[in-house]
Parts: C-alpha cells; sequence; structure tokens
C-alpha cells in the first residue's frame, strides 16, 4: 500500500521542478532537500558558495547542481529555471522547508496554465516562529515558466502576475532565514550593496533621508506592527531591519557622489 501511495506522488508531481539558488546555505540545505523528496528534478543554482553547500546537495540524487553568475535575486531566479526539466516551476529558497500539509495538498490539485499559485509562509528566527514583526505571508511561488517568470528586480522581486489568477495552495513553508544574530549582520551588508548598485543614479539619498527612513522603520515594525510582543526577537528584528534600512540608503548616497 505504501509503495503504491508512492507511486502516485511521484505521478502527482512528476511536471514540477524545484528551482533554489544558493549560496553558502549548509546550514540550512539539508532541511529543506529533506522535505523535497518526492519531487523529481531539483535544480540547485550554487553562485559561488564557499561552504559544504555542494556537497550537501550531491547527497540528493534528484538534485542537479548548476554553477553560475549572480545577477540579483529576480535575473537569478530565472537564469536558474532555464535548467529545469519541468514547465512548471516551484521557487524556494535554501532557508525554506515545504510543509507535508503542502505536498499533500499540491498532489491533489490540477494546475491550469491561467493561475500562478501562492503558498503561505510561517517566518521563524532560530525556531521561534515570528507573528508581529514578519508575521505570516502569502507569496506566489508557483508558475509556469513558458508563460511568466520573476521580475527583474535585483532585490524583492516577485513572480509577474498580470493576466493570471492567484489560486492558493493550503499548507505552508516555513522559513528560516536567520540562525544567530551575525547573520542579520551578513545579510544586512549583501542586500543593502545590492540595493545601492541597483538604484544608483536612479534614486537621490542623503545621510538625513538615511536617518529618518531608519528610524521610520524601527517604529512602524516595532510599535505599529507590535514587534514588541515577539520579545527580544521582536526589538532584534526591528534594529536589524531598521539598520538595513540606514546602510542602504546611506550606501546609495555614496554610490551617487561617486
Amino acid at each position: 500500500m505504501q509503495k503504491k501511495d508512492s507511486e502516485e506522488k511521484r505521478l502527482s508531481i512528476k511536471n514540477i521542478s524545484c528551482v533554489i539558488i544558493v549560496k553558502n546555505a549548509e546550514n540550512t540545505l539539508a532541511n529543506t532537500l529533506e522535505s523535497l523528496k518526492e519531487f523529481e528534478d531539483i535544480v540547485i543554482y550554487d553562485n559561488g558558495s564557499i561552504d559544504d553547500t555542494v556537497e550537501i546537495a550531491k547527497k540528493y540524487k534528484n538534485v542537479n547542481i548548476v554553477q553560475g553568475e549572480f545577477f540579483g535575486f529576480g535575473p537569478t531566479k530565472n537564469a536558474a529555471a532555464t535548467f529545469a526539466k519541468n514547465e512548471w516551476i516551484l521557487s524556494l529558497d535554501a532557508d525554506e522547508v515545504l510543509s507535508s500539509e503542502f505536498i499533500k495538498n499540491l498532489i491533489s490539485i490540477e494546475l491550469n496554465d491561467k493561475n500562478i499559485y501562492a503558498i503561505l509562509r510561517e517566518n521563524y528566527y532560530k525556531d521561534i516562529q515570528v507573528k508581529h514583526c514578519w508575521g505570516d505571508d502569502v507569496i506566489v511561488r508557483l508558475y509556469n515558466k513558458t508563460l511568466t517568470r520573476f521580475s527583474d528586480e535585483k532585490v524583492h522581486e516577485k513572480v509577474i502576475e498580470n493576466g493570471f489568477s492567484r489560486a492558493k495552495i493550503n499548507g505552508s513553508v516555513l522559513h528560516y532565514p536567520y540562525s544567530c544574530i551575525s547573520d542579520f549582520i551578513v545579510k544586512t551588508d549583501r542586500y543593502s550593496t545590492i540595493f545601492a548598485l541597483s538604484n544608483v543614479g536612479k534614486k537621490k539619498s542623503s545621510p538625513f533621508k538615511a536617518f529618518y527612513r531608519s528610524l521610520f522603520h524601527f517604529f512602524r515594525v516595532y510599535f505599529f506592527k507590535l514587534g514588541f510582543l515577539d520579545g527580544y526577537v521582536g526589538l532584534l528584528i526591528s534594529f536589524s531591519g531598521a539598520n538595513g534600512v540606514f546602510f542602504k540608503y546611506l550606501k546609495l548616497y555614496e554610490e551617487n557622489n561617486k
């Protein structure tokens, strides 16, 4: 009976490829791939990992490892999707884990070319669910690559929804973006640099703008979004986010003045 169920699952999702872009994801990638054992085609697009990310990926027979450059998140996700065997793409990050409920519901649906499909994402710091600062968000992650793609934004990219209906698949993806405080520092530096280089000559900035935007961000997340109810994690996320806003606009100011 179990063998028959397993065969039915593979048949149901054999037309979906899972695509993940990665860099130095050794701390989270194994958990992500463990949740994807029902998929026959997983593309790992590695852009310069120097840790054990690639070695971890090699342990999974359903994984195709591709080495490539990073062009910004939107363009890189589109580049990675070209290596998928199937037209339908499930886009995940290397710090996301699919729930069994989502996979069960994914198996039961019949994909429609007129739709793009969204999933509920639950956000965590370590193993603590963040309910206010980030909260849960519904994001589009399943689409037909012959009909649409990710936008060209280098940060905050999204699947282009024009002309499609959005359908939600019940279940969730569990998101573990930060395992320690140092992760906040590393990602703040990376994302602020991408923002500055992407917007140089396009947006104006100044030290004052960097200051008041970061201050507003802190008050919005910690007080207006009730981040203080998340305890010390709420303070960490609110301050780190404000810090990221400050540095991205200050970096943009420097780039514009070069």
